[in-house]
């Protein structure tokens, strides 16, 4: 359990500066750089925890998710390198107040809150995924299917109107026409 909680606060503290890191630049790729970077010690902390398939899930998410995003600052920001010394801050002292009214009731509701007994005996990783599986699909199967279609058709969609339209007759119609 030592090396579990070793590394679990590592993940954490991690997760913290990185966080930190992205209100602290002016760059919007370094800070879409620091965000994916904490979103990723999150999911190591989900690893950590033995919940593979959330902290798999919460990686791969956020690996797309904000490379995604990069690309898109890069291609319509004005300075998305932050060169241009932009102070990208608005209403410093109200955001500080706030973020340490947040912190405080965040700690709060963590040292006070009556969280219940430890469970004694939980189900392995294979059992834990099986029983959110069913919990997902059993009362949601007709939503995922839905959602699930109809992403499908947007994908398709979008290749189909990303394809240039392609004249078939040959070049030999052409001549002959001549």
């Amino acid at each position: 359990m030592g090396a579990q909680a070793f590394f679990l606060a590592v993940f954490g503290l991690a997760a913290i500066g990185f966080g930190v890191a992205v209100f602290r630049t002016s760059s919007m790729v370094r800070s879409a750089l620091a965000l994916l970077f904490s979103q990723t010690a999150v999911g190591c902390m989900f690893l950590v925890m033995q919940t593979e398939f959330l902290g798999v899930l919460q990686i791969m998410m956020m690996a797309t998710e904000m490379s995604i995003m990069a690309i898109f600052m890069v291609m319509f920001m004005m300075d998305p390198g932050g060169l241009g010394g932009m102070d990208m801050t608005h209403q410093k002292r109200f955001s500080i107040g706030a973020g340490v009214v947040a912190a405080g009731a965040a700690i709060a509701v963590a040292l006070l809150a009556d969280w219940g007994a430890v469970t004694a005996q939980a189900p392995d990783a294979a059992m834990q995924t099986r029983e959110l599986g069913h919990e997902l699909l059993g009362r949601s199967m007709l939503i995922f299917e839905t959602a699930g279609v109809t992403i499908l058709t947007a994908m398709i969609a979008a290749t189909a109107v990303a394809i240039p339209v392609q004249n078939l007759a040959s070049k030999d119609d052409k001549e002959v026409s001549q």
